[in-house]
This record gives C-alpha cells, sequence and structure tokens, in this order.
C-alpha cells in the first residue's frame, strides 16, 4: 500500500509528502502561484514514469538494446464522439490521455510491437483503466 499525504501551504500550493520525499504542486499563475505541477500534469507524471519504468525492466530482462526511452503524456478533455466513443445527446466529453513512447536503440519491429503490448501492463495504466473506487473519510481534525 502507497500513503502520500498532502497539507496546505500558501494560495493553492499544496505540500505533498511521500515516504523519503516531499515536493510542491500548485496551479498556474492565473489560478495559483504555480509553485509545482499541477495535479493533472502530477497524474501523468505517474503514468509516464510507471511506463518507462515497466518497459525499461521489461527490456533488460529480454537483453534487448533499448538504450532509452522518452514518454510524452498529453491529457485534454473532448467531445466523446470525436474520438469514436458514445457520448450523451448533448454532446458529452471525456478524458483523452494521449501516452507517445519514444524508443532509443536497435530494435527489431517485432520487439517494438511486444514492448508496445507490454505498455498496457504497465500498474498505473492498469489502475487508470479500471475504474478505481474512491472511498472518502472527511475528519475534522482539532
Amino acid at each position: 500500500m502507497s500513503t502520500v499525504t498532502v497539507k496546505s501551504l500558501q494560495n493553492l500550493s499544496q505540500l505533498v509528502v511521500t515516504p523519503g520525499h516531499a515536493f510542491v504542486a500548485d496551479e498556474p499563475a492565473d489560478v495559483g502561484d504555480d509553485l509545482g505541477p499541477n495535479p493533472y500534469e502530477l497524474l501523468l507524471a505517474a503514468l509516464g514514469t510507471c511506463t518507462a519504468m515497466t518497459l525499461l525492466l521489461y527490456t533488460r530482462h529480454k537483453n534487448w538494446p533499448l538504450e532509452s526511452i522518452e514518454v510524452e503524456c498529453r491529457h485534454e478533455r473532448v467531445h466523446a464522439a470525436d474520438v469514436g466513443e458514445m457520448g450523451d445527446e448533448t454532446g458529452g466529453k471525456i478524458d483523452l490521455i494521449t501516452r507517445e513512447i519514444r524508443l532509443h536503440g536497435d530494435l527489431t519491429e517485432q520487439q517494438r510491437a511486444r514492448i508496445e503490448v507490454i505498455a498496457t501492463k504497465c500498474p498505473v495504466t492498469k489502475t487508470l483503466l479500471s475504474q478505481p473506487r474512491i472511498v472518502d473519510e472527511v475528519v475534522v481534525a482539532s
């Protein structure tokens, strides 16, 4: 089980504390103080880092010649119909995350195809696709 604690600092900036690490998250200057990445950037960072780590571990285990990897993740709200999804009658929007994986190394087409499959097996990808349940417990601290 992973535990992350988030504590308000100033305005909208938040101190994020994980076991052994701490950093600041915030909103852009037009809303917050731009002291760190915003929540969606953190989500995309989690997806991108998990994808890269999963692929690096897999290709190392296989002794494949992957020299390095870059994962660029983008998030946007789009009309469901624009990406072939069924939306509601009002033209509903969905969250679209695009992940571009750039591989550097002398890989065969077969290896590249297998890497594409393995990317879907990264734990964060699986979590996002599983429609996780979020249980809130609101406690008033004194």
